[in-house]
């Protein structure tokens, strides 16, 4: 199995199941414009988002790491008219380029985005009262994946989804030496496998994790939920 082939197949799944739309392409040429990272989900993943918010009749979404808005349009699109969606993003320049396409796309009224770094703006969002949401959806830096699930979890409620993008890692979560800050990902594997330990241990959560293979190689999803003690 070679990327390329992985690639190709994400690409039947898309002309044969997602349909074109030009607000997702507007926010990809975007950011791609704007030199964002092209690291946004696959359209298939996107499509996967939104239909897991519509099973759960998701009214109320929180969305950890905004970058050109194109997750947020996904999930945005799950949401009945009176929903509402807060997106958190670090980098201003980023969420300046989201809000744009956000409003293209006609969610502009139901969107949030909150700039700052997110262990920063989640307190806030807890002290105001902001949970609990529906759906939480993880995709920020991955060493603070720990701390993220934490507020999370202050910001749910017994029947909360919550997914974590990128825990696998194209397999570097089992490399011990992902940890140490020498190793090419940052520390993102050790933050991933603390994540895992996590979810093993809170008895509020049922989880598990799909390992993904497609456009942006070898990674996976990890769902949990919220449930009773």
């Amino acid at each position: 199995m070679s990327q390329d082939l992985w690639t190709a197949i994400d690409e039947y799944i898309t002309g044969h199941l997602i349909e074109p739309d030009p607000a997702l392409d507007t926010a990809l040429s975007a950011s791609d414009a704007a030199g964002l990272p092209q690291i946004a989900i696959t359209p298939s993943q996107g499509k996967l988002l939104e239909l897991l918010a519509r099973i759960h009749h998701a009214s109320s979404i929180l969305e950890l790491g905004t970058l050109g808005g194109y997750s947020t349009i996904w999930l945005a699109r799950a949401l009945p008219r009176d929903g509402r969606l807060v997106t958190l993003e670090r980098e201003p320049s980023y969420a300046e380029i989201a809000r744009a396409s956000i409003d293209n796309a006609g969610f502009g009224e139901i969107v949030e985005i909150r700039v700052g770094p997110a262990l920063q703006t989640l307190p806030e969002l807890h002290a105001e009262g902001a949970g609990p949401f529906d759906l939480i959806f993880i995709d920020a830096d991955k060493q603070n994946y720990p701390g993220y699930l934490e507020w999370s979890l202050k910001l749910s409620r017994v029947g909360t989804v919550i997914v974590g993008d990128n825990v696998v890692r194209a397999g570097a979560i089992l490399d011990p030496a992902a940890g140490d800050p020498s190793f090419n990902d940052g520390g993102t594997a050790a933050g991933a496998r603390r994540f895992y330990e996590m979810l093993a241990a809170e008895p509020r959560l049922s989880a598990t994790a799909i390992q993904t293979v497609g456009a942006k190689g070898h990674d996976g999803f990890a769902l949990a939920l919220v449930r009773e003690t």
